[in-house]
């Protein structure tokens, strides 16, 4: 079966639900309850113990099978521009969104602020914090970065939406 990442994410998707499906179905059937009075044949919920466990265990093959298609997919296909593995990609993407993050703080900061101590002595002195660095060029590296991340955002974007990779299942 031919897939892109983003169509083998989807069907990953649906596999587990089949399966949480199945295993809630094995839940409420496994076992019941009834009255003593009662005709217990009438109210037995269906279940095959073999039948059940055979469904689950094909159904988490092909989970596993699903998943390590798209493992070896991301380590070996490389990203165009960026020249690193889609696996990489995913690394160094929370890496560029934890520098965008803070520079984005350090760029809204004024070069001077008041500080409150906390207490009101009455006295005259007052304490500012300063910034200790050229708030212009922390913004000139913020936009470089957000550009960074938007322009890898969009090429991992477009391989997991057109790439193709085989499945076996």
């Amino acid at each position: 079966m031919r897939v892109t990442s983003a169509q083998a994410a989807k069907l990953l998707r649906k596999l587990n639900e089949e399966l949480r499906a199945l295993q809630l179905k094995e839940s409420n059937s496994s076992s019941f309850v009834a009255a003593i009075q009662e005709d217990i044949e009438s109210v037995r919920p269906a279940y095959n113990f073999k039948e059940m466990r055979d469904e689950q265990n094909e159904l988490e093959k092909k989970i596993r099978k699903v998943k390590h298609a798209i493992n070896v997919f991301n380590t070996v296909t490389i990203i165009p521009d960026f020249d690193i593995t889609i696996d990489e990609m995913l690394v160094y993407m929370p890496q560029l969104n934890s520098k965008v993050a803070l520079l984005s703080k350090m760029r809204d900061a004024m070069p001077k602020v008041r500080v409150n101590t906390g207490y009101s002595s009455g006295g005259t002195i007052i304490d500012y914090k300063y910034a200790n660095y050229d708030i212009e060029e922390v913004s000139r590296n913020y936009n470089e970065l957000s550009d960074i991340l938007s322009k890898a955002q969009t090429a991992l974007d477009l391989v997991n939406n057109t790439v193709e990779f085989d499945i076996d299942i």
